[in-house]
C-alpha cells in the first residue's frame, strides 16, 4: 500500500466508496446529496460545531456522557434521560464492540437477542445494522447534539451511515483507534481507512455541512505522558485537515496531578494550533475535550464520586471546551441510567462552581506546559523528518522506530519500550524513555523527578513504582506509595 498525506482524489474516493457501501445491506440507503440536504435541515442548536463554538464564546465547559444500547427506542429513552435528568449538554452514541470490528452479522444477532429478551445484549448501539432511517429517529428525538463514539480501526462504512443518519460529530482516528485498541491492524491500513472517513467529512464541509471531528485523546488511558497523547492528537488533526475537515476537538485523558492536567490541555491546544497554522490549515477550528479518569475506579460509589468530581475540577480549571463524564458504577460494569445521570449532575455542579476560575496562567502550570511542549516539539519534528515532510508516512515510521510509543498498548506495531511512573507529586514522568527523541536535558528532568520520589519513599526507582501507580486510585490514592 502506497500511503501518503494527500487529499484523496475523487476518482480514488468514489471507487473505494462503491465497495464500502456494499459491506452491509444498509449501505445502499446512503445518498450523499440527500444526506447533505438532511444535515442542512438540522437546527443549529442540535449541531456540535455550533454548540462548541458557543461554549468557547461564553467561556463554558460542556458535559457529555458515554452511553449506548442495542435497540433504538431504548437508546432514545436512555439519551433523553441523560439529557433531562443528567443535564447533559452534549449526547453520545457509543457503538457496540461487534460493529467496531466490522462483525455486522454478530451485531444483528445481538439486536435479535435483545428484542427477544427485552434488554440490551450489546454494549452499544449498532449504527451500521440499524441504518440511516433509524439513526435519524435517534438524532431527531433529542434536543442536544449527538456524537458517535466507538473505537473502530476500519470505520469507513460506520462513518457513511453515521453522518447520513444525522450525527453531527464523529470520534476517532487512524492511530488512536488502532494502537490502543487492537493487536494486528497495521498503521498503514488504518490511517488509509481514516483518510477515507475524513475525506467524506471534508466533502460534507465543501457542500456546506460542518461535521465535528474528535481524535481520541486518552489512548490506553493508563499513565499516558501528555506529550505522547498530545502528539498523536496533533498528527491526527493534520491528517484530518488534509482531507478537508474544518472542525476539530482535540482530547486528553486525566492523569491526576492538577497542575500537569491543566498544563497538558494548555500545551495541546497551543501546539495543535501552531502546527495546523504552520502547515496551511489556519481556517480549521480547534476546541478541546478533557476525559475524566480512565483508569481503575473505587467500587464504593461515594469514593467514585470523588474521582468524578476531581476530573470535573481539572477540566473546568483547564478551560476545556467539554468534559467526558464517568459514572459511579465505573468499577462494576455497565452503569444504570440513574448512575450515569448522577455522574453528570456531580460534574455539572463542580463545573458551575468553578466556571469563573482559570488555572492556565499559574506559574507552575506554565512551567509544566513548557516541558510538555518541548517534548511534543521533539516528537513531532522527528515524525516530519522520518516522513520526509509527509505526516502519514512519518507516523508509521515513528511507531516503527519507537519515536512514538504508547504505554501499555496491545498493538504489535507499538514498541512498548516507554514506561511511565508518577513523581512525588503524582505527575506522570518516564521511568524508561525508550526511543522517544528527547533531549538529554528532558531525560535528566524525568529521572530527577523519579529520584525525588524514591528518596521520599526510601526505595530505589524501579518497575514496582509503575505497578503501584496503576492500582493506586482504585485503592483510594494517586501515588502508589509502599504500604
Amino acid at each position: 500500500m502506497e500511503l501518503s498525506n494527500k487529499k484523496l482524489t475523487d476518482d480514488a474516493f468514489f471507487a473505494e466508496r462503491k465497495e464500502i457501501l456494499g459491506h452491509w445491506q444498509t449501505g445502499k440507503d446512503v445518498d450523499f446529496d440527500e444526506a447533505v440536504a438532511y444535515q442542512k435541515s438540522i437546527p443549529k442548536e442540535k449541531r456540535f460545531e455550533y454548540k462548541l463554538a458557543k461554549a468557547v464564546e461564553e467561556k463554558e465547559t460542556l458535559i457529555q456522557p458515554r452511553a449506548g444500547v442495542a435497540l433504538y427506542n431504548e437508546h432514545i429513552e436512555l439519551l433523553r434521560y441523560l439529557e433531562t435528568e443528567g443535564e447533559a449538554d452534549l449526547l453520545p452514541t457509543t457503538v457496540d464492540s461487534y460493529t467496531r470490528l466490522n462483525r455486522y452479522e454478530e451485531a444483528q444477532k445481538g439486536i435479535d437477542k435483545s428484542r427477544e429478551l427485552g434488554r440490551s445484549m450489546l454494549n452499544g448501539f449498532p449504527v451500521v445494522n440499524h441504518g440511516v432511517d433509524i439513526c435519524r429517529k435517534v438524532t431527531s428525538a433529542l434536543n442536544s447534539p449527538v456524537q458517535v463514539r466507538h473505537g473502530t480501526p476500519d470505520a469507513r462504512l460506520l462513518t457513511e451511515l453515521s453522518i447520513a443518519g444525522g450525527f453531527t460529530s464523529y470520534e476517532g482516528g487512524g492511530i488512536s483507534y488502532n494502537i490502543p485498541y487492537s493487536k494486528n491492524h497495521s498503521l498503514e491500513k488504518t490511517i488509509a481507512h481514516w483518510q477515507y472517513a475524513d475525506r467524506l467529512i471534508g466533502m460534507y464541509e465543501e457542500a456546506g455541512v460542518s461535521i465535528n471531528r474528535e481524535p481520541f485523546g486518552p489512548l490506553t488511558g493508563t499513565l499516558i505522558p501528555a506529550s505522547i497523547s498530545n502528539s498523536v492528537a496533533v498528527i491526527e488533526s493534520i491528517l484530518a485537515a488534509t482531507q478537508g475537515v474544518k472542525d476539530l476537538t482535540v482530547g486528553y485523558g486525566q492523569c491526576g496531578n492538577l497542575i500537569q492536567d491543566v498544563a497538558a490541555i494548555k500545551a495541546l491546544t497551543t501546539l495543535t494550533r501552531e502546527y495546523l497554522d504552520k502547515y496551511g490549515f489556519e481556517d480549521v477550528r480547534v476546541t478541546s475535550v478533557f476525559h475524566q479518569w480512565m483508569g481503575g475506579f473505587p467500587q464504593d460509589e461515594a469514593k467514585a464520586f470523588g474521582v468524578i468530581s476531581w476530573g470535573a475540577a481539572a477540566a473546568v480549571l483547564a478551560k476545556a471546551t467539554k468534559v467526558i463524564v464517568k459514572t459511579p458504577h465505573e468499577a462494576m460494569g455497565v452503569p444504570t441510567k440513574e448512575a450515569n445521570a448522577a455522574g453528570l449532575r456531580a460534574t455539572k455542579q463542580v463545573v458551575s462552581m468553578l466556571k469563573d476560575q482559570d488555572f492556565r496562567e499559574i506559574p507552575a502550570v506554565i512551567a509544566e506546559s513548557e516541558i510538555i511542549m518541548a517534548e511534543m516539539h521533539c516528537i513531532l519534528d522527528k515524525v516530519v523528518e522520518l516522513g520526509n515532510g509527509d505526516w502519514a508516512v512519518g507516523a508509521v515510521a515513528a511507531f516503527e522506530a519507537g519515536v512514538l510509543d504508547v504505554p501499555f498498548a496491545p498493538s504489535r506495531f507499538n514498541a512498548g519500550k516507554v514506561m511511565p511512573a508518577r513523581d512525588n507529586e503524582g505527575a506522570i514522568r518516564l521511568l524508561e524513555v525508550g526511543n522517544l527523541p528527547f533531549t538529554q536535558g528532558l531525560i535528566d528532568f524525568h529521572r530527577e523527578k523519579l529520584e525525588q520520589r524514591a528518596r521520599f519513599e526510601k526505595r530505589v526507582v524501579s518497575f514496582q513504582m509503575v505497578i503501584d501507580d496503576v492500582y493506586a486510585i482504585g485503592k483510594g490514592f494517586l501515588v502508589g506509595r509502599p504500604r
